[in-house]
């Protein structure tokens, strides 16, 4: 039996990188997925490679149940229409992940102001409106699970003096630190229900489409690079257990499944993932 069976989950950001990771790693074990991103067919995306589609098309030649759902998640209709879109299709939705983002690196003396509102409106107000559309019917169920993906950036560079000038990551950076006080709020707010809202933030950057296309690694093969199956796993991890253990936990990837024995860290820079078959040295 996998640890989701049984259970619908919507995942944003589904068409590449850490979200169609957890995509498919949620549809394995068990859950019925909804994949949600505006990138519907290979190609739809001017810059970066992934879609809707292959990510779809994996999880049902695997043997799985997945449907996916072309959305804007900065857009209200369409965070109502995603979630309508699953309680359609499946019934109702026990676990949101939220890991759709627009990222702009660009110093704020340059900052496009209608980007900056657009940039807010995915990595903030989206996770916002989607959890609260979700939320009627895991209050109503008194179950679910709520998790954000976040990033090492919600911590600032603290005080000065500064050694080197920033790299345009203040945007980002502040999206993300609003997305974790959210998360927290939000997993005060609902407790009682027995609903779990967490986040979880890469532990080094993960190499995808997007981190080389801003050359925050040089390359899918980066080295330096954490493999997205590790953030799958803390994501599954967050999902799946009881609401009171996990519930208002921000934490890394690493961090995480250690704590839980879900890793092994042998000498040097490597690090096992058990159950894997995943090795990163």
């Amino acid at each position: 039996m996998g640890k989701l069976d049984g259970r619908v989950a919507i995942v944003t950001g589904a068409s590449r990188g850490i979200g169609e990771e957890i995509a498919q790693l949620f549809a394995a074990e068990g859950a019925k997925v909804v994949c949600a991103a505006r990138t519907l067919e290979e190609g739809d995306h001017r810059l970066l490679a992934g879609s809707l589609s292959g990510t779809v098309a994996r999880i049902r030649a695997a043997g799985a149940d997945a449907l996916a759902v072309a959305v804007d998640v900065s857009a209200e209709g369409d965070c109502r229409k995603l979630v309508q879109a699953a309680i359609d299709a499946y019934g109702q939705v026990d676990i949101l992940v939220n890991d759709a983002a627009l990222t702009y690196y660009v110093p704020i003396a340059e900052f496009d102001v209608k980007r900056w509102v657009k940039a807010f409106a995915v990595n903030v107000h989206g996770p916002f409106m989607l959890s609260k559309f979700v939320l009627p019917g895991m209050m109503q169920r008194r179950c679910g699970a709520i998790v954000n993906i976040s990033s090492g950036s919600a911590i600032g560079p603290g005080r000065g003096p500064y050694r080197e000038a920033g790299r345009g990551g203040t945007m980002y950076g502040a999206t993300k630190a609003a997305l974790e006080r959210f998360t927290q709020g939000l997993a005060q707010e609902v407790a009682d229900y027995n609903i779990a809202v967490s986040a979880v933030a890469p532990s080094h950057v993960v190499p995808t489409p997007g981190t080389v296309y801003h050359k925050l690694v040089s390359g899918m093969s980066d080295p330096r690079g954490e493999s997205p199956i590790l953030m799958a796993r803390a994501a599954l991890l967050l999902a799946s257990e009881p609401a009171a253990k996990v519930n208002g936990r921000v934490t890394y990837s690493q961090q995480i499944l250690g704590e839980y024995g879900l890793i092994e860290k042998p000498s040097g820079r490597g690090v096992t993932v058990k159950g894997s078959g995943y090795s990163q040295i």
